[in-house]
């Protein structure tokens, strides 16, 4: 579907790429130069979701669109900085109300919804570590990441929760609050609406300011090798996940990117939420699955100018041959990038062929 212009024709920008040349960019690299320009909070401590949304909007960007909202029904929802922002800050609140404290964790069971974003970036406004899980796990996964990780509270659908939570979360401690993301009449017994609880919640609620070295996210490795094993990102990681924006993925301010990547893995939340938004650029999310000439549409339509997917994507592309992209306008899009396993260098030459440009292999 044709949509409004996101600010002017990406293909009309010039931009000169963030890194030029390697050597002096290694040489001059500086986490403190880096952390300097991001800046901590008043009084002290810092908070990624702070770099992320309360900077922004003291920029000026409050208005600037952060995140579009692509429905599998074709529904649109537009969140501005500013808006995104009090979101996050009503969640924080909403927790806060349920007795969630700083450095408890806050798991995630949900497919590519606003409320998602939304739970993210106000976990880590409470102070509080956000722990995603992958919405196609069975219940025993779930049930392991969410036994090891001491989980406080869950952010969920009504349908998640019946399937795959319900049948044994009286077996576990008690969890604080189970927030569905669904209308408020659909909410399981003993658990809260994510609606009702963020129109109840302060718009304007403060800042955890969380130490440099105070637990932001947790992640669960996939278990191949034995029990799953949390990896922590603490508060200054978002350093990195800023640097790396700028240096492996190009972002500039006045880019509209798009990350692929299921929310319930690192990328999805590194490089889908937080990186994007502590450069300050639009964020396209797609609730649906892989379709290509849905896709296809989206880059053409939301004039995608950064695209980051994994190389099974493009290899699924590459099976429908490149004739279909011969019928899009991607003119918009400059950097395209790839995560998740080895890319295989045929991808790299179909890049090329098809869309001018290479797939950059991250890792």
């Amino acid at each position: 579907m044709a949509l409004p212009l996101i600010g002017k024709a990406a293909a009309a920008i010039k931009r000169a790429p963030n890194l030029t040349d390697y050597e002096a960019a290694r040489a001059s690299f500086s986490y403190d130069d880096i952390l300097a320009e991001l800046g901590r909070l008043p009084g002290g401590g810092i908070n990624i979701a702070h770099w992320a949304l309360d900077r922004q909007v003291e920029a000026g960007r409050g208005d600037k669109l952060a995140l579009r909202w692509l429905g599998r029904d074709g529904g649109v929802t537009d969140f501005t900085y500013a808006e995104l922002m009090a979101g996050a800050n009503r969640f924080a609140d909403a927790l806060r109300a349920k007795g969630v404290e700083k450095g408890e964790r806050v798991f995630g069971l949900m497919t590519r919804k606003p409320e998602l974003y939304m739970a993210v970036l106000g976990t880590l406004k409470a102070g509080a570590v956000f722990c995603p899980l992958f919405s196609q796990f069975g219940p025993e996964p779930i049930r392991a990441r969410m036994d090891i990780g001491d989980a406080a509270a869950l952010v969920t659908t009504a349908t998640l929760y019946r399937r795959k939570v319900a049948p044994w979360i009286g077996e576990l401690p008690p969890l604080k609050a189970v927030f569905v993301a669904d209308p408020p009449d659909q909410a399981p017994d003993g658990t809260t609406s994510f609606e009702t609880a963020l129109a109840d919640a302060d718009p304007s609620s403060a800042t955890a300011a969380t130490a440099d070295e105070d637990m932001a996210l947790l992640h669960f490795t996939s278990s191949t090798t034995g029990k799953p094993k949390g990896v922590v990102h603490v508060h200054k990681a978002g350093l990195h996940h800023y640097a790396t924006g700028r240096f492996a993925l190009d972002l500039h301010a006045d880019d509209v990117f798009w990350c692929t990547a299921d929310p319930g893995w690192v990328t999805g939340t590194s490089y889908g939420i937080l990186s994007p938004l502590l450069h300050g650029v639009t964020m396209i999310v797609d609730e649906a699955e892989f379709e290509a000439e849905r896709w296809y549409g989206i880059l053409q339509d939301q004039k995608v100018t950064v695209w980051y997917t994994a190389p099974t994507a493009i290899r699924m592309l590459m099976r429908l041959g490149g004739d279909s992209a011969k019928d899009y306008d991607l003119s918009a899009l400059r950097f395209m990038a790839s995560v998740g396993e080895p890319l295989n260098p045929e991808a790299v030459v179909w890049g090329n062929e098809v869309f001018g440009m290479p797939f950059h292999d991250n890792w």
